[in-house]
């Protein structure tokens, strides 16, 4: 049975993703930072769909600690087929009273984390390549890493300004990897836009109103909008270096 490594996938669009993962028959690394119980419940809630899964607690942004997830990962599924870099935080402060090690702080979870899974996932997803069989004449898609950006790669953020930074470092380390690592892996992104999940939970009324006024379809996503658009880039096989815009509309404007 093919597997996957989704990071942060504890609660919001990690466990969507995760989620979305077992229904459709895949083995899942469940990865957490802080909440165990919170793993264990997505992990428990995978197995409900037949497949196997494992919570990892580790530190992505450490690459000793991304190595390890992987690697565990690896054990317990006898491989890594698909890797999606989900991990991510968020923090509201204007530029002038940021610090240096705040910026660091959502870079290195935002930024750093996908970039060291994604070397620690390497030797397993060229092993999926060899791997790879279609059946019947169709083209097998192959492995992939999904990264998860942001709108806020597009548009900047005033009071964010390192996590919108971070988003859009992602979209060029997506184009990147996926020259580096053709026609073997396939490197993709999603960039949602606003999504209801913990992190949103604190905008005001007023905040909700705007921001809603902007998306041409009337509503927030929600994490299975984007887990959705995971699953189809990890079975779209001819497409790669590409990120799929999953707002609404918002970006229209």
């Amino acid at each position: 049975m093919p597997s996957a490594v989704v990071t942060g996938s504890s609660r919001g669009i990690g466990r969507a993703i995760a989620l979305q993962f077992a229904r459709d028959g895949y083995d899942i690394a469940v990865n957490y930072h802080t909440s165990e119980a919170a793993a264990e419940q997505v992990a428990e809630r995978a197995r409900e769909h037949g497949v196997e899964a494992v919570a990892v607690g580790a530190d992505v942004s450490d690459p000793d600690e991304a190595s390890r997830l992987v690697d565990r990962a690896a054990d317990a599924f006898g491989g890594v087929a698909h890797l999606v870099n989900n991990a991510g935080i968020d923090q509201h402060v204007y530029t002038e009273s940021l610090s240096p090690e705040d910026f660091d702080r959502v870079t290195d979870t935002n930024v750093n984390s996908a970039f060291a899974c994604t070397k620690a996932a390497l030797p397993y997803l060229r092993e999926a390549a060899d791997q790879a069989d279609g059946g019947n004449g169709a083209p097998d898609p192959g492995p992939s890493v999904t990264n998860v950006s942001s709108i806020l790669a597009y548009t900047g953020a005033a009071i964010e300004c390192h996590y919108a930074a971070s988003k859009g470092a992602l979209l060029s380390l997506t184009k990147s990897h996926a020259r580096d690592f053709a026609p073997e892996i396939r490197v993709n992104a999603v960039a949602p836009g606003h999504v209801e999940t913990d992190m949103t939970s604190d905008r005001s009324e007023a905040e909700k109103a705007e921001e809603l006024a902007a998306i041409p379809r009337g509503r927030y996503g929600q994490p299975g909008d984007i887990a959705e658009a995971v699953a189809y880039l990890r079975d779209a096989g001819f497409v790669t270096g590409e990120t799929l815009n999953v707002n609404g509309g918002e970006l229209m404007r």
